[in-house]
């Protein structure tokens, strides 16, 4: 019969255990004894034991996966959703299946951008009429180059066993850390390291970048924006370091679910002013769709979005989206003020 060898390492931990906890004379080596033990252990060797190899198609057909008529990705022939766990106890193996499945579906769905929906994918500095920020795409990771530092000892006035004493700790220490890096994260086979875009290390940094490279210096005379999320804190923070220009381009601004805050921000008063003339903010909600929300803020109109789900908010309120830019429109036009303070079903400014 054969035995794993989590079984060979599990027993004598247990019985070493069970005599520490009985006390004795060597009860100080049997500890040291065990943790020496522990720290042989190679949990990635463990975790790798059995383990198939990380050899993964590269097509959806591949995997045996298609998109079907609703867009939902189902099992070619099973007709089942994504299964995580293929294999069984395998956790390392059934990530990096996820992961380069994902790598697939991110292609195809830049495909469909493209194919569908007349989209043309750029990088910056180029620039296009109708663009569709990345502001969550702010670094790439790259491997960790590996540093090797030859020190020589003979060349310190130290006793040898201080020396010793002051290089051992780091390294244990270190040896510590990887080792519940592995358990916490055993897909990360590499030290990795952060490389920042340039000029757009942060979704603030990528908002503003755009603005200055490509809208503000394009010939469109009505500027819309849709925010969503995390992405009406950066239009605000555009309009804190680009106010003039913002207001003299802009038409009408929809954030939807936006977590925008202008006293965190530091909004000044013109930008509140023209926030509440300009823009409007469509929250989860489960009220009907353009049904007003009474908001703490005094920064702009918030409205039902028609659904309590916050990453459906942009799409459940397209109707009133468009339908508000081209009121906006219409107003500027007529040199009249946005209709948005006047329609009956949003807030009014003495309300807020």
């Amino acid at each position: 019969m054969s035995i794993s060898l989590s079984s060979l390492i599990l027993l004598p931990v247990w019985i070493s255990m069970a005599q520490i906890q009985q006390g004795g004379p060597d009860e100080k080596e049997k500890t040291t004894a065990l943790k020496d033990l522990l720290s042989r252990i190679d949990l990635d060797e463990l975790m790798k034991k059995d383990e198939p190899p990380l050899d993964f198609p590269d097509t959806l057909e591949g995997f045996e996966y298609a998109f079907n008529e609703k867009g939902q990705l189902r099992h070619i022939k099973t007709g089942e959703p994504f299964v995580f766990n293929y294999r069984e106890d395998l956790h390392r193996w059934n990530q990096k299946r996820y992961e380069a499945l994902g790598e697939i579906i991110t292609k195809y769905v830049y495909e469909l951008l493209e194919k569908d929906c007349n989209l043309k994918k750029i990088s910056i500095p180029e620039g296009y009429g109708v663009i569709v920020l990345n502001p969550n795409e702010n670094y790439i990771e790259v491997e960790k180059p590996k540093i090797h530092i030859h020190s020589s000892s003979d060349s310190s006035d130290e006793p040898a066993e201080k020396r010793e004493r002051k290089d051992k700790v780091p390294k244990e220490t270190k040896k510590r850390r990887d080792f519940y890096e592995k358990y916490r994260n055993p897909q990360r086979e590499k030290e990795m390291m952060q490389l920042y875009i340039r000029e757009n290390g942060s979704p603030e940094e990528h908002a503003v970048y755009v603005w200055d490279h490509f809208i503000a210096q394009s010939a469109a005379e009505n500027v819309f924006f849709v925010a969503h999320s995390y992405g009406g804190l950066a239009f605000v923070e555009l309009m804190i370091q680009r106010e003039a220009d913002v207001k003299s381009k802009v038409t009408a601004v929809a954030l939807t679910d936006s977590v925008h805050n202008v006293w965190h921000q530091e909004a000044g008063k013109t930008i509140r002013e023209w926030m509440r003339e300009n823009c409007c903010n469509w929250v989860s909600s489960s009220e009907p769709l353009d049904t007003s929300v009474e908001s703490m803020l005094p920064d702009c109109p918030r409205v039902s979005a028609g659904t309590d789900r916050h990453e459906l908010t942009s799409w459940k309120s397209f109707p009133s989206i468009f339908k508000f830019f081209t009121e906006a429109s219409e107003a500027k036009t007529s040199s009249l003020k946005p209709a948005l303070t006047r329609r009956s079903h949003r807030i009014k400014h003495e309300e807020l």
